[in-house]
């Protein structure tokens, strides 16, 4: 996919900054006296926690994104693409920089409603009315989450049944039929087949269709090109480059060569 949209902003992300506190943190090779059960005893009634060590995860990133986009975002682990998600999402606070979001986002892989000891069928329902959708429209909808999810009878054992591969389908079929503003796909694509991955595909080419933004997070390159308009790389929480999805896979690949 390497056409262009001209969309409407759905999302503006302005000068990002993600950054986690780390409590209790201590330096290797720093010496000191090891402090005694009544030191610690106290230390814990006063409330110390030992040093706080700061972790940027995003730094300063900024991008706007349009309706009807597929985005991909890639880099190294730990590069922050995942941290960026969650706060595009309001999973996270951010620590500075706002977002602006024009619509109803989904993460999936992140969604707390389902439920491991219910049944993939009661989840479908649950999802469902957490993604928006009315019990009719759920109903309408089940077969074809059923079939695109390829689970088969297993919908109607409790999900902790379920590979963490089934459980990511069912997921991805749930949000995805409910048809969000903006869905962001954290790797739960890779856990698929390559039937899954296909229909993945043509599911995300009908989303941008109907004007939904989407993000993709994945370590297959492969896959980023094959979904994605544009890509994102991000490298030690910053933008590295943005642009069409080809020109920025290829100066990826050939840096981590």
């Amino acid at each position: 996919m390497t056409e262009t949209t001209t969309g409407a902003p759905s999302l503006i992300v302005d000068d990002l900054h993600v950054t986690y506190r780390v409590f209790g943190a201590r330096k290797r090779g720093v010496a000191g006296p090891t402090p005694g059960a009544l030191t610690r005893v106290l230390n814990r009634a006063r409330g110390h926690v030992g040093a706080v060590t700061e972790v940027p995860a995003v730094r300063g990133v900024s991008f706007v994104a349009r309706h009807g986009e597929a985005i991909g975002l890639i880099g190294r682990n730990g590069s922050g693409k995942s941290t960026l998600l969650r706060a595009i999402a309001g999973v996270l606070p951010p620590t500075s920089g706002r977002v602006f979001v024009s619509g109803r986002p989904a993460l999936l892989g992140v969604n707390a409603v389902l439920m491991n000891e219910l049944t993939g069928e009661r989840n479908v329902y649950i999802g469902g009315l957490a993604m928006g959708l009315t019990p009719e429209q759920v109903s309408e909808r089940f077969d074809d989450i059923v079939e695109f999810s390829g689970i088969g009878d297993f919908i109607y054992l409790p999900m902790k049944t379920y590979s963490s591969g089934m459980g990511a389908r069912l997921r991805f079929a749930i949000s995805s039929a409910a048809v969000p503003d903006i869905m962001m796909i954290d790797e739960a694509l890779a856990t698929g087949d390559a039937e899954f991955r296909r229909r993945s595909a043509k599911r995300v080419a009908a989303l941008r269709k109907d004007a939904t933004t989407v993000f993709l997070v994945s370590h297959s390159i492969r896959q980023v090109r094959q979904i994605c308009s544009r890509a994102i790389w991000l490298e030690k929480g910053v933008v590295r480059m943005d642009g069409p999805v080809g020109e920025v896979c290829d100066a990826y690949e050939e840096s981590v060569s």
